[in-house]
């Protein structure tokens, strides 16, 4: 398998458990983004024909050591339930699967692979907390799109220059961090975190420090 490039709420459905397809990544799938993926090992093709069959909906987890092919790999515990927006069976006994994040959730128990991955998952909504006051949501728009458009004047790919993001705190932030230059393991860090304006800080703080990255390189240090 090969992976290319609703908040974290989940509402009423907190604290009840449920058994789920899972797909181990070398990639974060955020709540509110999109996500595609390439599946052609034998396991995930029945696995994606259940899914289909089914509620169209796995669980996606990132790999914390190993490889996405063979199975065997060290899985992190917090990961993201995943609903197919489209599948499209390709030549050659491959999908291509454009997944959409839906809530968060945090695995109770892993079930032997057989014969996928399967899991017992328990959703994992954000902590209560006040609004978080939009200036703050502007400050990272600002940032990002700062930090973005210097990339690109470094000729870098970078996925956009402008961008919108949804008014709802939580959905903002993830669709930034989707967006941002930083680490699929930092990508992991604020998907874990349990509360939005300890996201938003820990965000900010990523991109303050890519930021200055860029400084350097455009100042020609």
């Amino acid at each position: 398998m090969i992976a290319g490039g609703d908040p974290g709420s989940a509402g009423s459905s907190h604290g009840l458990t449920r058994r789920m397809p899972m797909i181990p990544l070398g990639t974060v799938l955020l709540p509110s983004t999109l996500l595609p993926i390439q599946l052609f090992e034998a396991r995930y093709l029945e696995m994606i024909s259940d899914v289909l069959a089914g509620d169209r909906e796995f669980g996606i987890v990132l790999i914390r050591r190993g490889s996405e092919v063979g199975g065997g790999e060290e899985r992190h515990d917090i990961g993201t339930v995943a609903r197919v927006a489209e599948a499209i069976r390709l030549p050659g006994e491959r999908w291509s699967v454009s997944a959409v994040g839906y809530q968060r959730i945090r695995i109770e128990e892993w079930l032997p692979d057989d014969p996928y991955p399967m899991a017992v998952v328990e959703p994992w909504p954000d902590e209560k907390e006040d609004t978080l006051l939009s200036s703050v949501i502007a400050g990272l728009i600002t940032q990002l799109r700062r930090l973005l458009a210097g990339l690109s004047e470094l000729d870098e790919r970078v996925p956009v220059t402008s961008f919108k993001v949804a008014n709802e705190a939580c959905t903002a932030i993830f669709q930034m961090t989707a967006l941002a230059p930083i680490s699929v393991y930092d990508r992991q860090r604020l998907l874990e975190i349990s509360g939005v304006q300890q996201r938003a800080k820990l965000l900010g703080d990523l991109l303050s420090e890519a930021q200055e990255t860029v400084d350097m390189r455009l100042a020609g240090a």
